[in-house]
């Protein structure tokens, strides 16, 4: 089935420059299709520190189990990622984790490393197992095809169900020397992250360490990649790799907190929320983006709580869709969060208009106020509880026909 492409997908690719430390190569395995390409190998200099985070759904794929392992390593050589589309590798038992082994040797053999470094993600349908062979036989000739400006290719050859190939880059000053951090991602669907997002690997010359590394990563992924949902579904494959290889020409920074990182995190934390926000501006049969704040909240956990239930609420993505203003779906969607709330002290706002208050409906809201905001592509949805200080915004989208067209025919 072919899919329109979003109607927020940018306009062209960025440009994401060649990283020292970094190179790799795409090719098509024929995983799942003949004649798409579906597999990308990044072989990262020896040193490079890797930090992830992983999918919190309790039946992970294979190569999730594997690379959580992966992440430890500490190999005198270099380290591998290996990703491929087609299938997730999930639930696919004995034969799937066969698979994931036979990848990881089998890229070893080819560019070097240790096979228990190798950080290994699949993406696709669930229950079928890899054919490891198809992409072992692709090695030989990736490995004469490597170079350091493929980030292009990569970003299209991780994508699914996606309309358009993410990336994002940005550059930040270390101890007076610039650093440049690329990121690129895949995700439409299935996409309500507990951890990071769909697929996501982000690359830098910054020389850091693994546990100064990890800790910037955890740190943004909450206000970037866990800010969004597309269908309120965590992926059992999610999975975001910040690798840094150390080739730029500053002194090694070893704390997160280290006032010399100030810029670099700000910059990380672009390219994060670019890409997490290209992600849901992708969700399967988008026509709007829905923003939704929710402030005086009892805390922030539980701020984040009733956002999400607006933003996951069926009945209120449908309304948005079809440019209903009907805050009623939005007050039902805050009381079965289960978290605090009053009836009588809460207040609704869509986009500039206040549509009620206290317990009714505002004096002043006329329904052509909210009819004329819902046409635009972009709705925001306020909510102040008025009972404490917690504050929380998540994105989201509208759901249309075309959601459940793209997922009924997924498999086929």
């Amino acid at each position: 089935m072919t899919t329109a492409i979003s109607p927020f997908a940018p306009e062209y690719f960025p440009t994401l420059p060649p990283l020292d430390g970094f190179t790799m190569a795409t090719a098509e395995a024929g995983v799942k299709y003949r004649g798409r390409t579906d597999l990308w190998v990044l072989r990262c200099d020896p040193g490079t520190s890797v930090a992830g985070v992983f999918t919190q759904n309790r039946c992970p794929g294979a190569p999730v189990d594997w690379s959580r392992k992966a992440l430890s390593a500490r190999p005198d050589g270099p380290r591998l990622v290996v990703v491929n589309s087609g299938t997730a590798n999930v639930f696919s038992g004995q034969a799937g984790r066969d698979a994931v082994k036979l990848t990881a040797q089998g890229a070893v053999e080819v560019f070097g490393g240790h096979a228990d470094a190798v950080q290994i993600a699949s993406t696709g349908v669930i229950g079928v197992a890899l054919d490891a062979s198809k992409v072992v036989a692709q090695f030989p000739d990736m490995a004469s095809r490597m170079r350091s400006d493929g980030w292009d290719a990569a970003a299209r050859a991780i994508m699914t169900t996606d309309t358009y190939p993410k990336g994002a880059s940005a550059t930040a000053m270390i101890h007076g020397t610039r650093v440049t951090i690329n990121g690129i991602a895949k995700g439409s669907g299935m996409i309500a992250p507990d951890m990071a997002t769909m697929l996501a690997y982000i690359a830098t010359d910054a020389r850091l360490d693994q546990a100064s590394l990890q800790a910037l990563l955890t740190d943004l992924t909450g206000p970037t990649f866990n800010s969004i949902t597309v269908d309120s579904d965590t992926s059992t494959s999610d999975t975001l790799l910040l690798l840094a290889s150390g080739a730029a020409d500053h002194p090694e920074v070893t704390g997160s907190d280290d006032p010399a990182l100030a810029d670099f995190r700000q910059a990380l934390r672009r390219v994060m929320f670019d890409l997490s926000q290209q992600i849901v501006r992708d969700g399967e049969g988008i026509s709007k983006l829905i923003e939704v704040v929710v402030t005086g909240a009892v805390s922030n956990a539980s701020a984040d709580a009733v956002a999400r239930s607006i933003a996951n609420s069926p009945l209120v993505k449908t309304a948005v869709a079809g440019e209903d203003a009907n805050w009623g779906r939005i007050i039902m969607a805050v009381g079965k969060a289960g978290e605090p709330a009053e009836r009588d002290r809460l207040s609704i706002h869509i986009g500039p208009h206040c549509l009620a208050t206290n317990g009714q409906p505002d004096p002043n809201y006329r329904e052509a106020m909210g009819a004329a905001y819902m046409k635009q592509s972009e709705i925001r949805i306020g909510v102040d509880l008025a009972l404490g200080e917690g504050a929380a915004t998540v994105y989201g989208c509208d759901l249309t026909h075309a959601y459940i067209d793209i997922n009924a025919d997924y498999r086929s």
